[in-house]
């Protein structure tokens, strides 16, 4: 019996959480799992899982074999689909994490997209507006809307991002002389939690030089599909993502405000550890979505 058979067996009773369930998902049995991780225990000179009728745990040594293992072996998978890819569909798995911002938007038509063209694969789309860490949870790439900052993963840009800053043509006649962006504070704002900055908005002028500007809010929600509703009932300014105002900002239903003042560093960006085998199914994600924006702008 390989090495690698024996290191799949353990892996899988690890990731199910005990033999019987690993037996359940893979089709093996219960005491061929079993034999397999002894005799990889016996190999290794160390016991990796504390095995009682009631309780499932790994050693301190299975943790440690489990992290190095299970990286060696989706290594020798990405190797192997990156050989097969000339011929074969797409297969597998492929887990993405997504804001939910994303998903929601009509933006996140491209994941159905992509879903509907690869049949054969199985994507699991986790939508949750926290800072995820790909490899501890188990990722295969994400969908980031940030300012690209140096980390141990690997980006692409698949489109461009900005905010706009956005109110009804009644509000502002209501307030207004908003000449500069200082002028700003003065004014009620509905504000989005779900922004790192929520209680000011960065502004950049002509000569680059970044300055930050106070607002005050009259409505908080952590929620920008919200915001652009409430934006859209005269309650205040809004700081809107161009793919979920666009409509209405094309449509007149609101106008902008000091789009020359706002940065422009930000975009989309597929985000995915580093492997030196990327895997065919993630690199064919990125291309698509890339080419996804690049067609419905």
């Amino acid at each position: 019996m390989d090495t690698l058979t024996r290191i799949r067996a353990f892996i899988d009773v690890v990731e199910a959480e005990g033999f019987s369930a690993a037996a359940r998902k893979t089709g093996r049995s219960k005491a061929l799992l079993s034999k397999y991780v002894r005799e990889l225990e016996d190999e290794l000179g160390a016991l990796l899982l504390n095995r009682t009728t009631r309780q499932f745990s790994m050693t301190e040594a299975g943790h440690t074999y489990y992290r190095t293992a299970s990286d060696i072996l989706k290594e020798i998978d990405n190797l192997a689909d990156l050989v097969r890819e000339s011929n074969q569909q797409l297969k597998g798995r492929l887990r993405v994490s997504v804001p939910r911002t994303f998903v929601d938007a009509d933006v996140g038509q491209s994941l159905i997209d992509f879903a509907k063209e690869n049949p054969e694969l199985a994507l699991e789309i986790a939508a949750d507006d926290r800072f995820v860490d790909l490899i501890e949870e188990g990722f295969d790439v994400a969908v980031r809307i940030t300012k690209l900052e140096d980390s141990g993963m690997i980006a692409r840009k698949i489109s461009d991002f900005r905010v706009h800053l956005c109110a009804t043509q009644d509000f502002l006649d209501r307030h207004p002389a908003l000449e500069r962006p200082a002028d700003l504070s003065r004014v009620p704002f509905i504000i989005d939690t779900n922004t790192r900055s929520q209680g000011n908005i960065r502004f950049v002028d002509a000569d680059s030089t970044a300055f930050n500007v106070a607002i005050n809010g009259t409505l908080e929600v952590n929620s920008p599909h919200a915001t652009l509703r409430a934006a859209l009932a005269g309650l205040g300014i809004a700081v809107v993502p161009d793919f979920i105002g666009r409509k209405a900002i094309e449509s007149g239903q609101l106008l902008t405000l000091f789009n020359d003042y706002l940065p422009t560093d930000r975009g989309i960006y597929a985000v995915y550890p580093h492997r030196r085998y990327l895997p065919a199914k993630v690199r064919i994600f990125v291309d698509y979505l890339h080419n996804w924006f690049r067609k419905h702008g």
